[in-house]
């Protein structure tokens, strides 16, 4: 019996990981395009963002698009952590149309939508909910993107769930975003992602 349950458990891991993809290798961008000046390589296993010299916004967007999903990814702040992962969008130079679920410092709505260059903030967690990010350690975050609707997690906290039909209509990639200002460097692992099947 203990030996059935054993092997069940196993072949649903296999199923699991099999549904998963990594859209990150760990050795190099492949996969991923990089826009404007920033830096972005691979280091340790870890992807890493860092400000460059021109202290601009740049995004490292992947080179598929995605329409309904569920991503898993981790991040850590090692510096000003103000970045974000972007769902549904398209960059030209570094202006970017999409929106962006938000990777910020303390006190920044972590887990928030934002709407650049459209309509803004769309919806911002709770102030309460800000304390499940962890400063300075890795965090997971979780977000499900399913027709209208958009979910984020943070360390297993839900942040927000909201529906909106023009994000419904977007198409576009997966990007991860450094804010300008500089001075911000934010690592990155274990970027995985389920497609949802209608």
């Amino acid at each position: 019996m203990k030996n059935g349950i054993t092997l069940a458990l196993l072949f649903f891991s296999i199923i699991v990981s099999a549904q998963q993809k990594s859209l990150f290798n760990g050795k190099d961008l492949d996969g991923w395009v990089v826009y404007g000046t920033e830096k972005w390589y691979a280091e340790d296993g870890l992807l890493v963002c860092e400000s460059g010299p021109d202290k601009a916004y740049g995004y490292l967007a992947t080179k598929d698009y995605y329409k309904n999903f569920i991503l898993e990814l981790e991040f850590k702040q090692e510096a000003d952590g103000n970045s974000g992962v972007f769902i549904r969008s398209t960059v030209e130079g570094t202006k970017v149309s999409g929106w962006q679920v938000e990777v910020a410092p303390p006190g920044k709505s972590t887990g928030g939508v934002y709407e650049s260059y459209g309509r803004g903030w769309l919806i911002k967690p709770d102030p309460e909910k800000d304390k499940a990010l962890k400063e300075g350690k890795w965090n997971k975050m979780k977000i499900k993107v399913s027709g209208d609707t958009i979910t984020s997690w943070l360390n297993g906290t839900q942040m927000i769930t909201l529906t909106d039909e023009k994000i419904g209509a977007g198409e576009g990639a997966i990007a991860l975003q450094i804010h300008d200002g500089g001075g911000i460097k934010v690592k990155w692992r274990n970027i995985r992602l389920e497609e949802i099947i209608d």
